[in-house]
């Protein structure tokens, strides 16, 4: 049944829209959204639709600065700080499974930088910006290492680069996508609850 709630953080409101699943619960996913887009992606709403039937909790978080309008996306210390809150409320009224976080590009990089603060068991990380277009030497690849089951879908064309798989850390690199990951968005979904079923998140 989908719902949303506002959650007040010490930088303002952030929205959370929160599907649950028929069945019994093996998880609760909680996904992040790109710095200049929403928690309506393409690859978000397909992971969605994919991980609700299967027994996930997906609750998609918008970030204060954009249910205020604004497109230009807060300092990174900001993100996290709103994240960390409403993970926190989340985690009261889900206590009972496996916490899992994520998102796409900058809500990946969130979700991975405060991964063991919010006590995740695991972490998704779609279209994760491994350096910005252009400057490969300044390499993001130290924020997956969450030390966390992590699983990293990028596109084989993104202009953000692919991250290289790591302890942990399992990359998959989809053909002829970009950093949107729009061309075929249930098929990264499918990956995704592959990956999830294997760690006993979610059900067959």
């Amino acid at each position: 049944m989908p719902q949303d709630d506002i959650i007040q953080t010490p930088r303002g409101p952030a929205r959370v829209d929160i599907d649950t699943p028929d069945r019994a619960a093996r998880a609760l996913l909680v996904l992040g959204h790109g710095a200049g887009g929403g928690v309506d992606a393409p690859d978000l709403l397909a992971l969605r639709d994919a991980a609700v039937p299967a027994g996930v909790i997906v609750a998609r978080m918008t970030q204060p600065y954009r249910v205020a309008g604004r497109r230009a996306p807060a300092p990174a210390g900001h993100l996290d700080e709103a994240w960390c809150v409403v993970l926190a409320a989340l985690r009261e009224r889900c206590p009972d499974v496996p916490l899992l976080v994520g998102g796409r590009s900058s809500g990946a990089r969130v979700a991975c930088r405060t991964a063991t603060a919010v006590g995740a068991a695991g972490v998704v990380a779609l279209a994760f910006p491994l350096h910005p277009p252009g400057r490969p030497e300044r390499s993001r690849a130290g924020e997956l290492a969450t030390g966390l089951p992590t699983l990293v879908v990028n596109g084989d064309r993104d202009p953000f680069g692919v991250p290289e798989p790591g302890p942990g850390v399992r990359v998959v690199v989809r053909p002829g996508e970009r950093h949107d990951l729009r061309v075929d968005p249930a098929g990264a979904a499918t990956v995704v609850l592959d990956w999830l079923r294997g760690q006993g998140w979610a059900a067959g």
